[in-house]
C-alpha cells in the first residue's frame, strides 16, 4: 500500500465505521501491518522537492490532486514505475504505469 491512508483512513471509511477503533488499537493496526516481512515503508528523501516537481510536471496539481502527487513522487523517488490502484487520478502523472487490480 503506497498511501497515506495507513495514517487518515478517515478519506474513504464509511461513516458507520468511523470511531471504531481506540487510537492505542489503530495504532496496534499500523503496527502489526508495517511488522509484515513482506511490508516496506517508503518515505521523502533527499530531493523531495525536485521528484515532486518532476512528477507533477505540467498537470495541475491543487485540491485532492496533491496527496496523489505526494505519493507519486516518494514513488518516483524509490524506483517505483508500476501501481496497482483504481484511483483514476494517478494516470496524470507520467512516471507512474497505473494498473487497475480489478480489471
Amino acid at each position: 500500500m503506497a498511501d497515506a491512508d495507513v495514517v487518515s483512513p478517515r478519506r474513504h471509511a464509511p461513516p458507520h465505521l468511523l470511531g471504531t477503533l481506540s487510537p492505542d488499537e489503530a495504532l496496534g493496526n499500523v503496527s502489526a501491518l508495517i511488522g509484515l516481512p513482506h511490508v516496506r515503508t517508503v518515505s521523502e528523501l533527499d530531493g523531495f522537492v525536485d521528484a515532486y516537481k518532476h512528477v507533477a510536471g505540467a498537470t495541475p496539481t491543487r485540491g485532492n490532486l496533491v496527496p496523489d502527487a505526494h505519493v507519486a513522487a516518494i514513488l518516483f523517488q524509490h524506483g517505483v514505475r508500476t501501481l496497482y490502484t483504481n484511483d483514476c487520478d494517478f494516470r496524470k502523472f507520467q512516471s507512474l504505469d497505473v494498473r487497475d487490480p480489478f480489471a
